[in-house]
């Protein structure tokens, strides 16, 4: 029989496409994961991961038995909300992407509308593919992150559409122009962020130009990253909505990377149109404000 701890390891490994990480997002050891996954593959009567020494790839079988996994997850956890929140408070659970402008979601929490009747916001930070693993098996309701081919359209609302830009401190030499060509930064120092979701696209435009700059700094954070950029530390390439007063924002030429930043909700939200609608309406206000304000990240 299928037990709810195999499906757990299992969306696991989906989610964090490697075994070690998927025993220790399960808070479990690596042996006692394995394990498990292949007691449920001896269950289903063949292989759910093809492995090799780099990742872990779904087979036919694995693919087959993703959707069903995560609908059953999303009713265990639905069932544990309701039962939970009987006497509770409500909350919503509002995943948010590493990369997302920190002053949205503080303005966010600053909105009284949301918090009604005694609502409560649970954030969960995460990268991109932790989000929508989450989403996918019910642990958080709704996420700001990026929107991508296949969304379904009436799970998802875009939010804002940017471009991945160059972060220079006011100082920096090329601050008043309208463009950079990448050439122009040859013998510039450079701030890695190492949570960027464009990092492999950026590493081969640099290599394709020629320009291998050395990296003042490598850091997961945003605010220090920004901090690092203003101080005259180095530069970065960042979406548009990531400047800060004293940050300013320059197409760099060639380099034409979008992202759209949108909600996306989970499955069991379907039905809640009330807070859907509320806070899509305060997500959509705040942007659109930020998008009318942001003059301090245009060059000079």
């Amino acid at each position: 029989m299928i037990e709810r701890y195999h499906l757990r390891y299992f969306l696991a490994v989906v989610t964090t496409g490697n075994f070690s990480r998927a025993a220790a997002a399960c808070n479990v050891s690596q042996p006692t994961l394995s394990v498990g996954i292949a007691k449920l593959e001896k269950l289903l009567g063949g292989p759910l991961f093809s492995r090799t020494n780099r990742r872990v790839a779904l087979t036919d079988a694995g693919a087959k038995l993703l959707l069903h996994a995560r609908t059953i997850e999303a009713g265990f956890a639905a069932a544990e909300r309701d039962v939970a929140g009987s006497s509770a408070p409500q909350t919503l659970r509002l995943g948010v992407l590493t990369t997302i402008a920190r002053r949205w979601i503080e303005e966010l929490l600053g909105d009284a509308d949301l918090f009604r009747d005694g609502a409560r916001i649970e954030i969960v930070e995460g990268s991109e593919r932790d989000l929508r693993g989450r989403l996918g098996r019910g642990r958080i309701d709704a996420a700001v992150t990026i929107l991508r081919e296949g969304d379904a359209g009436g799970a998802a609302q875009r939010l804002n559409r940017e471009s991945y830009q160059l972060a220079l401190s006011r100082n920096h030499r090329l601050a008043a122009r309208r463009t950079v060509r990448v050439e122009e930064l040859m013998n510039d120092a450079m701030i890695l962020r190492r949570q960027c979701e464009l990092l492999p696209e950026t590493s081969r435009f640099f290599t394709a130009h020629g320009v291998r700059p050395f990296f003042a700094a490598r850091t997961t954070s945003e605010a220090k990253a920004v901090s690092y950029v203003r101080a005259g530390l180095g530069v970065t390439i960042m979406p548009r909505t990531l400047a800060e007063p004293g940050i300013i924002m320059v197409p760099l030429e060639g380099f034409d990377f979008t992202r759209d930043v949108s909600l996306l909700w989970a499955p069991h939200m379907q039905a809640e149109r009330g807070r859907r609608t509320s806070l899509t309406a305060a997500l959509e206000r705040i942007v659109r404000a930020d998008s009318d304000e942001d003059s301090f990240a245009r060059p000079l």
